[in-house]
C-alpha cells in the first residue's frame, strides 16, 4: 500500500498501576475495558471508520468480494441423528445466512423444514444454537439466540405438525439435554437466574434439572448443582429404556467427574463411577453396560466397559486398548456395534467393532480427510459419517451396518479440483527439538522459489485438533496463488494428552515455539521469506498470533489477530474466562502469574521495534472472548508504532451484531473475510486476479 494511510485515532493514555505479587504492572488502556462507555464506543467508531478508509483503497477489491461469494455460498450440510425412523439434520444453501433444520422419513422420504432461522430476522442475525430429537422422533427440543450471543432460549416443537409447545426456557447456552423414554420431558442443563449469584459469575454455576413438558420451568426439579467448583459443567443422557441418567462432570480440560443413577429406584441416590481422577471421561449407556472413552492410564485414550451394577474401578474392563500409532478421538455405539474414530497423524480412521472389542473393521473413508460427525441409533441400522478434506466441502456418508460399501447420503457444491493442488505433511525440529507435523497446500506445480505468498495458521491449545478440512478462505488463496500452511502445535489433541499438556499451563510457551519454528522451516526450505509471510488465528489461536508478533516480530510480514486473548494477567476476569484458567493458569497465583507474564502479549510490546502490519478483529457480542483485548492491544501497537513505523498498518474492527463467531450470518461473513483478504493480500503484495 502506497499511498498516505489515515492516522489512527487520537487515543487517551490514562496508565493504571495494579500491583501483583509485589510487582508493579502499568496498563495504559485499562479505559478501553468498558465497552459500554461512550468515550469507547466513540473510540471504537473511529477505529472502524479508518480500518474501512484504509482497506477499501485496496485496488480489485470488487473482484475480491464477488469471488468470495461466490466461494462462501456453496452451502453446508450437518451429520443427520437417526430418531424413531427420522433423519434431523442441517443444511444451509447458497446464500442464506443460517442453516435451516429439515427432518425426512429414513432413508429417503421428502424433507421439510422444521426451524428456519432466516425468517426470523431480515439481517440473518438469529441462529439456531443446537436441537435434540426425542427417542421417537415426535418432538424436538432446540435454541436460538441472536446477534452472536450464543445466549440460548429453549423452544419445543411438534414434529408431526410443525406446530410449537409452550414451553419456553430461557439461560440454556450450550445445553446438554436427555429426553425421557415417554418424551413427557428432558434432563437439561441450565445457568442460574440473574441475581441468585454473585455478579459476574452468571456464565457459570450451570445445574442439571428435569423438565416436564406443560410446567412452569422456573419449578423444575434441580437433580444436579456443583459440588465445588462454580466453573463445572455437567452433560447428562438416558439409556434408551429410560432406566439409568448418565451424568459426567467436566471440571476444564483435564478432568471428569461421572456418576450414574437408576431411575427405576426413587430411593437411589447418585453412584459414583469416577470422582477426583485426573483424567478425561466420555460414555454413553446400552444394556446392562457403560462404555467409557477415557485417558485415563491411555495418553492416546482407551475403551471401558463398566457393568451398571457393579461400577466400581476394580470392575472395569478394558475392550479397546490404547494404541500406539492412533488417538482414539471418540466411540458410539450404533445397531449394536462400536464405531471408533480415530486419528494417525492429525487424519480420521474410522473403524467398526462388535461390543467386545474383539472383531474389527476398517471403514473406508474418501481420502485424506477428517471426520467431522457420526450419527446413529443404539438400535439402528445405518452410520451416518460426516467428512471433509482440504479439497471437499461439507460432505454426509452412509454405511449400513449389515454391510455394503460407503456411499454418499448428502453434499455441497463446489470444492477444490484436487488435481489443482498438492498437499502434503511435513515434520520438523521445534526450539526443544520435538517433532512437529504441519499441513502444506499449494498450488500444483508452484515453484519453491523463496519468495511465495504463505499464509500459516495455527491454534495450539484446549486438546483441540487442526486436522484437513476445506475452508473457502483456503480456496480463494490457491487462487491467488499462495500457499496455506497449518501446524499441529503442542497444546493441540492431535498426538494425544501427552501433547495437549506440553502446550499448557507452565508449558505454554512451548506452542509459541512450535509456531515460530514452522515459520522458521517455511523459510529455510525456501517457500518464503519473512516479507511475504502472514499469520492468522482467532480465539486461543489469536493469542498465539499476538505471542508470535511480539517474540518474533521480525519473521512475519502480517497477521490477522481475531477474537484474541491477549491480556493474559487479567483475562480471567471477564465473561466465562474463569473456564480457561485450567488451561492457562491465573494471575491471582504467583507461580501462575509468572508463567502468564513471561508471555502475555500485552505486556511484551516494547518501544523501538518494528511489529508487523497486523489486523485485529473483534465482536461486540462476544460472550467468551471480551473486545477488550483488540481494543487495548491495538491502542498499545498504533502507539508504539507512532515512534518505529510497523511495517505496515494497525488496525481494529469490530463487528456489530456479532460474537465469537458461531452463528455469524453469511453476508456478514462473506464482508468480514473480504476485509482480511484484502488486508493480507495488499501486505504480502499478491495481486488480486480478475481485475
Amino acid at each position: 500500500m502506497t499511498q498516505l494511510l489515515p492516522q489512527p485515532p487520537d487515543t487517551r493514555v490514562a496508565p493504571v498501576d495494579e500491583i501483583f505479587h509485589d510487582e508493579h504492572v502499568p496498563d495504559p488502556y485499562r479505559w478501553l475495558e468498558d465497552g459500554g462507555s461512550a468515550e469507547v464506543r466513540a473510540w471504537t467508531a473511529a477505529q472502524n471508520a479508518r480500518t474501512s478508509a484504509v482497506l477499501d483503497a485496496v485496488p480489485g477489491r470488487e473482484a475480491l468480494q464477488r469471488r468470495l461469494a461466490e466461494l462462501l455460498s456453496v452451502g453446508w450440510v450437518g451429520v443427520p441423528e437417526p430418531r424413531g425412523g427420522r433423519l434431523f439434520y442441517e443444511r444451509r444453501e447458497g446464500t442464506q445466512n443460517q442453516p435451516v433444520l429439515y427432518v425426512r422419513e429414513e432413508p429417503d422420504g421428502a424433507e421439510r423444514a422444521l426451524v428456519d432461522p432466516n425468517v426470523l430476522s431480515a439481517a440473518g442475525t438469529v441462529a439456531l444454537d443446537w436441537h435434540f430429537p426425542s427417542n421417537d422422533g415426535r418432538l424436538l427440543a432446540y435454541g436460538l439466540s441472536s446477534d452472536g450471543s450464543e445466549q440460548s432460549t429453549l423452544h419445543v416443537l411438534d414434529v408431526d405438525t410443525g406446530e410449537p409447545l409452550p414451553d419456553t426456557i430461557s439461560r440454556t447456552r450450550h445445553i446438554s439435554l436427555a429426553w425421557l423414554a415417554d418424551g413427557s420431558g428432558f434432563y437439561y442443563t441450565r445457568l442460574p437466574a440473574p441475581g441468585s449469584v454473585p455478579d459476574g459469575e452468571e456464565g457459570y454455576h450451570r445445574r442439571v434439572l428435569l423438565h416436564r413438558l406443560g410446567d412452569d420451568p422456573d419449578g423444575d426439579a434441580l437433580v444436579w448443582s456443583e459440588r465445588r467448583d462454580m466453573r463445572e459443567s455437567p452433560s447428562v443422557e438416558l439409556s434408551d429404556d429410560g432406566r439409568w441418567l448418565l451424568l459426567i462432570v467436566d471440571l476444564g480440560w483435564q478432568q471428569a467427574d461421572v456418576y450414574l443413577r437408576d431411575l427405576h429406584d426413587p430411593a437411589g441416590g447418585w453412584i459414583t463411577v469416577a470422582e477426583d481422577i485426573e483424567a478425561l471421561f466420555s460414555g454413553e449407556v446400552h444394556g446392562e453396560t457403560l462404555y467409557l472413552t477415557t485417558n485415563l492410564d491411555a495418553p492416546r485414550s482407551r475403551l471401558l466397559a463398566v457393568p451398571l451394577t457393579h461400577a466400581r474401578r476394580e470392575r472395569w474392563r478394558e475392550i479397546v486398548p490404547e494404541r500406539d500409532d492412533a488417538i482414539l478421538e471418540g466411540a458410539r455405539i450404533v445397531g449394536g456395534r462400536l464405531a471408533l474414530h480415530y486419528m494417525v497423524n492429525a487424519q480420521s480412521r474410522l473403524e467398526l467393532r462388535s461390543l467386545d472389542g474383539a472383531e474389527a473393521e476398517d471403514v473406508p473413508l474418501p481420502g485424506a480427510g477428517s471426520v467431522t460427525g457420526l450419527g446413529g441409533e443404539r438400535g439402528g441400522d445405518a452410520l451416518y459419517i460426516g467428512y471433509t478434506s482440504f479439497t471437499v466441502p461439507a460432505a454426509v456418508y452412509r454405511r449400513a451396518l449389515a454391510g455394503g460399501a460407503v456411499s454418499e447420503w448428502a453434499g455441497v457444491p463446489g470444492g477444490i479440483d484436487p488435481a489443482a493442488v498438492a498437499v502434503r505433511q511435513v515434520w520438523y525440529g521445534s526450539t526443544d527439538g520435538a517433532r512437529v507435523s504441519m499441513f502444506i497446500v499449494a498450488p500444483t506445480g508452484v515453484a519453491l522459489d523463496g519468495d511465495r505468498p504463505v499464509l500459516l495458521s495455527g491454534y495450539g491449545g484446549f486438546n483441540i485438533s487442526l486436522t484437513p478440512a476445506y475452508s473457502a478462505a483456503t480456496a480463494f488463496w490457491l487462487e491467488q496463488g499462495g500457499i496455506f500452511a497449518q501446524p499441529n502445535l503442542r497444546g493441540g489433541g492431535e498426538y494425544g494428552e501427552a501433547w495437549h499438556r506440553a502446550g499448557m499451563r507452565e508449558q505454554k510457551q512451548h506452542t509459541f515455539d512450535d509456531f515460530i519454528a514452522a515459520a522458521e522451516w517455511l523459510i529455510a526450505a525456501g517457500s518464503t521469506r519473512p516479507e511475504r509471510l502472514a499469520i492468522r488465528g482467532g480465539s486461543n489461536g489469536g493469542l498465539l498470533v499476538g505471542a508470535a508478533i511480539t517474540q518474533r516480530p521480525d519473521l512475519f510480514r502480517a497477521a490477522v489477530c481475531a477474537v484474541p486473548l491477549l491480556d493474559m494477567l487479567r483475562f480471567h476476569r471477564f465473561l466465562i474466562a474463569q473456564l480457561w484458567t485450567t488451561e492457562y493458569g491465573s494471575a491471582e497465583d504467583p507461580e501462575q502469574y509468572r508463567w502468564l507474564r513471561a508471555y502475555s502479549p500485552y505486556h511484551r510490546v516494547q518501544a523501538g521495534t518494528r511489529y508487523p502490519a497486523v489486523l485485529f478483529t473483534t465482536a461486540e457480542s462476544d460472550s467468551r472472548v471480551a473486545p477488550l483485548h483488540a481494543r487495548k492491544m491495538a491502542a498499545l501497537l498504533q502507539r508504539v508504532s507512532g515512534a518505529t513505523p510497523a511495517k505496515g498498518p494497525i488496525l481494529l474492527r469490530v463487528e456489530t451484531q456479532a460474537g465469537h463467531g458461531q452463528g455469524k450470518p453469511l453476508a456478514k461473513t462473506i464482508e468480514e473475510q473480504a476485509d482480511i483478504w484484502r488486508f493480507i493480500c495488499d501486505q504480502l503484495g499478491v495481486p488480486l486476479r480478475g481485475e
